[in-house]
């Protein structure tokens, strides 16, 4: 007989769900949580739930009315899906039958959102059991889909179909593996392409994108039955169901990415669908699901290629796309003077800090330089101390986003493919759309102008060449549309010349920096002040992208510049405030001293210091603001000294205060989680302010830091958070460099706070790449404390050190910039402690050499082999396997010119190791030696040594 509930239990969980839901009662809702939470403990509470769920009569038993009902059983099911993910495991065999057999029920219900949540249920029990614990569901879905027990009504059909999706899904690759010799992917793919053909266009449309979801992973049966998909997806193409034909364009996207091969055939017709689909009246997501089309045939060569005899087809399609819609033309239009308006908290994006603390030696292969990303936000750091290296996340300069719709639109998918086709066609491109150009740009309708704007600028990558003959005509006429009427065309015309401010930014006479440089720069500034907040927003994020593109050559005009930043500081409202900073810190970025002349630091610091003291230590706008002050930091370097002492002591006071948070928050106080961003861009701050100004100046700021400095960052060490731990790092390091002796006294507890930071088996598998950025910094640290601090301090720890950093350099899982901080800070510890590591020279000589050979010359490196030339005389006869690599690295250093006398040092130590093996092996000997070398090597150990003449 099938288990039956207690009609007292029953009413009471059914209470219980009912008010769970219950978002006006708080506390009755907090209440049936609770109860419910208790109600685990009773042996049938899956069974309840799942009799609730499945059993719409139980509603006649209660006298329950239907919308209450309804909240009941969907509330019913929550709770059922959720105690299958978390408690699949204990739940009894003939409790999870039961929840298979009533859940298959309810796909029968006439209520669809309970169908749905049926699927979903289903899908988690697959989830959680897998596919061997209910093997029979595919195959009872299919059945139930294909109508074979007959009078399968429709909604039941459309349930199971709905299921069927889910389930494959979320199942991808388990329904690919082989179980007992077959794979389910076998079953489903031929039943699923006969679905594809059903007459109900839901369970077509379903069909479909299972089918879609299963391209990705490159499945082999699918693939196998390509030809008969191709052949589906050809025969839906004019399916008169809007949605079926949406997803033929998603698939065919999809299958670009994967088996251009198998499209390319047939790319005419490809074409034309796609084309038209575009253009069908009435239905935009349509048209977007069809535009993306080009989008992913303009990363596929193979079929990028066949693309040139359909251009004069495809460009204004795109071109007619990228105009504004009727519904956003009477929601955008109007010249909205909002600029005193102040903003909502909610329209403000949500503030992450960004990292600026990577540190280590520059590799042979050089980091690209940032560039401004989506939202404006430089990621650019600060003028490094030598040897660091920037951890950025580089972001490519987006073309839409002065777009006032955030969500991606058929516009921006239009412009995004023009570009794509600039970049891959460039004059095929520029010549087709000129004629758009020259009518549109100066349209009555703004629309109008408005898209030939964004056209322009969309093709300035691919096209600048043919593009540029143009410029001296098009730079002024769009520097005259910074003054249109219509708030959007100003929005979109700031962007435009931000694309091609480089080109401006390059011209050499100064007739045409007067003409054009200069007039784009003063229209960017002067959008910056529009009565418009977007416009402002444009004008300060193209005018961070022109500073990018001008570097040093903004310096002549720094005072004006600086000049518009401070008013806008005055009147920008909380929103666009953030975007100023950018600003700054980018000029600061590029003209770096220039910034420092007396007469600026007193234009600038005011407002920027009123600014300091008005925002709050637990606002989010912290964060860019102390990255910004970091660049101002590193641009006016000792002068900054008069605004250090206030700004450090702050950053203390928020390290500290966020630290005793943390604390708060894991003995389990009720407080919110801490955001360690806080944490990590006071130190950033801090770290700049002792690299910007003079040891005399910051050596009093940190011995009375209050608390102690070196205590509060010992706790950053080894903070749980990894962005944390690594903005520590690079303090420390950055200490060791310019305070040592503030240092010294702290080294003994805080070395072995980062011997800990070495062991690889301690690094959490899941933040591993985080982890290697930390310990990259953990490496370079080392070195600077090693390359500075006495005997005494470095050689009692020198064993776990050694020991740490080998294995670090040994193991080929470590990323290259770890690795070779590791090696750098191990040949840096020969410095003070050379007979310590004698004993393992024969060891570590190899492993270290094949590292420096990655590592461009820098002094980080020639201090590094300074120290380990030192270990090398006092155990020469440990190189014997390693000498020909030495001598190989020695040959790498410059030897002559102005770099060599840089290197004059360690090119006097690399002179005396050489001297010692001719003594030691004998001039005889030490030529054979040689004569093995290869001749590049021979011959600069010949012109920069002496040696090999004989």
């Amino acid at each position: 007989m099938a288990w039956q509930p207690a009609e007292d239990g029953l009413r009471q969980l059914s209470e219980y769900l009912k008010n769970s839901l219950s978002g006006h009662d708080r506390n009755k809702q907090k209440e049936a949580e609770q109860m419910l939470t208790n109600a685990r403990n009773n042996n049938d509470y899956v069974n309840y739930l799942t009799y609730i769920f499945s059993n719409p009569q139980f509603g006649q038993q209660l006298s329950l009315n239907p919308p209450s009902l309804f909240l009941i059983r969907y509330a019913a099911a929550i709770n059922l899906k959720n105690h299958l993910k978390f408690f699949y495991h204990s739940i009894p065999k003939d409790q999870l039958a039961y929840i298979k057999s009533a859940t298959l029920s309810v796909l029968r219900d006439p209520n669809p959102q309970l169908r749905s949540f049926s699927g979903t249920v289903i899908t988690e029990t697959v989830q959680q059991g897998g596919l061997l614990q209910w093997p029979e569901i595919l195959q009872e879905l299919l059945s139930l889909v294909s109508n074979s027990p007959g009078n399968v009504p429709p909604e039941t059909q459309e349930g199971a179909m709905a299921a069927l999706a889910k389930v494959c899904e979320d199942n991808r690759k388990l329904l690919d593996k082989e179980y007992q010799g077959q794979r389910p992917m076998s079953v489903m793919v031929p039943k699923l392409l006969e679905f594809a053909s059903h007459q109900n266009p839901k369970i077509r449309v379903l069909a479909l994108s299972t089918l879609k979801s299963f391209i990705p992973q490159k499945s082999q049966v699918l693939f196998s039955a390509l030809d008969v998909y191709l052949q589906t997806i050809f025969q839906l193409a004019t399916d008169p169901d809007v949605q079926v034909r949406r997803i033929v364009c998603q698939s065919l996207v999809q299958l670009v990415d994967s088996r251009p091969d198998m499209l390319a055939p047939h790319i005419d017709g490809l074409v034309n669908y796609i084309l038209a689909q575009q253009q069908t009246p009435g239905s935009p997501d349509l048209a977007l699901d069809a535009a993306e089309f080009w989008l992913s045939v303009g990363e596929q060569e193979q079929l990028r290629d066949q693309m040139g005899p359909y251009l004069e087809r495809i460009i204004p399609v795109l071109l007619a796309g990228m105009v504004y819609g009727e519904d956003e033309v009477s929601r955008l239009g109007g010249d909205e003077n909002n600029a005193d308006v102040e903003d909502r908290v909610e329209d403000i994006k949500p503030q992450f800090a960004q990292s600026k603390a990577g540190r280590g030696v520059t590799s042979e292969k050089e980091e690209a330089p940032g560039t401004p990303q989506a939202n404006g936000t430089s990621s650019k750091d600060a003028d490094l101390s030598e040897g660091e290296v920037e951890d950025e996340d580089e972001d490519d300069e987006e073309w839409d986003d002065e777009d006032p719709e955030n969500a991606w639109s058929l516009r921006k998918c239009s412009a995004a493919a023009l570009d794509v086709f600039a970049v891959n066609y460039h004059s095929a491109v520029f010549n087709i759309i000129l004629p758009y150009l020259k009518e549109n740009l100066s349209h009555n309708l703004w629309p109008k102008r408005e898209a030939a704007v964004l056209a322009l600028g969309a093709i300035a990558e691919g096209c600048m060449e043919v593009v540029s003959p143009h410029l001296p005509e098009l730079v002024p006429f769009l520097i005259s549309l910074l003054n249109d009427e219509e708030p959007v065309v100003r929005q979109i015309t700031c962007w435009c010349l931000s694309r091609y401010s480089e080109w401006a930014s390059r011209l050499e006479s100064p007739a045409d920096k007067q003409r054009y440089f200069e007039p784009m720069m003063e229209g960017l500034l002067k959008r910056m002040l529009d009565q418009n907040k977007k416009v402002q927003e444009a004008g300060a994020s193209s005018f961070a992208s022109l500073e990018e593109k001008s570097g040093d050559k903004l310096k002549p005009y720094v005072e004006p510049i600086l000049r518009q930043f401070t008013e806008c500081f005055r009147r920008y409202k909380d929103k666009n405030m953030y975007i100023l900073y950018d600003c700054l810190q980018t000029l600061a970025d590029n003209v770096g001293s220039e910034m420092a002349k007396p007469e600026l630091v007193n234009l600038l610091m005011p407002v920027l210091i009123e600014r300091w003291n008005k925002i709050q230590d637990d606002s989010r706008e912290m964060f860019p603001l102390l990255g910004c002050l970091g660049y101002i930091a590193m641009a006016y370097g000792d002068n900054f000294a008069q605004f250090a002492p206030p700004i450090f002591d702050r950053c203390i006071k928020v390290i500290y205060s966020n630290l005793q948070h943390h604390m708060a928050f894991m003995s389990g106080a009720t407080v919110d989680q801490p955001d360690k961003d806080f944490i990590v861009t006071a130190l950033d701050l801090l770290s700049a302010i002792i690299q910007a100004i003079s040891a005399e100046k910051s050596a009093p700021l940190v011995q009375n830091s209050q608390p102690q400095f070196f205590d509060l960052l010992s706790f950053c060490m080894e903070d749980p958070t990894t962005d944390v731990r690594q903005s520590a790092y690079a303090v420390l390091g950055d200490c060791a460099i310019a305070l040592s002796s503030s240092l010294d006294p702290y080294l003994p507890k805080l070395l072995s706070i980062a011997i800990r930071q070495l062991d690889l088996d301690a690094m959490p598998d899941d933040d591993s790449e985080n982890g290697f950025n930390v310990l990259a910094n953990v490496c370079w640290s080392i070195g600077e404390i090693a390359a500075r601090a006495p005997t005494s301090r470095i050689s009692p720890f020198i064993e776990p050190l050694y020991q740490g950093l080998i294995a670090i350099i040994k193991n080929e899982e470590v990323p290259d910039p770890a690795c070779e901080n590791a090696a750098t800070a191990l040949g840096r510890l020969g410095i003070p402690c050379p007979i310590h590591l004698a004993a393992f020279l024969k060891d570590y000589a190899e492993p270290f050499l094949q590292s420096m050979s990655k590592i461009s010359t820098s002094h980080e490196k020639a201090s590094a082999f300074l120290g380990f030339n030192n270990v090398i005389e006092r155990n020469p006869q440990a190189m014997e396997s390693s000498l020909a690599l030495y001598f190989a690295a020695i040959a790498q250093f410059p030897q002559k010119g102005k770099q060599g006398a840089e290197y004059s040092e360690v090119r006097a130590s690399f002179a005396r190791v050489i001297q010692g093996y001719i003594g030691l092996i004998g001039a005889e000997g030490f030529n054979a030696f040689l004569s093995g070398l290869s001749p590049p090597v021979r011959a600069k150990l010949r012109d920069g040594y002496g040696v090999g003449m004989g």
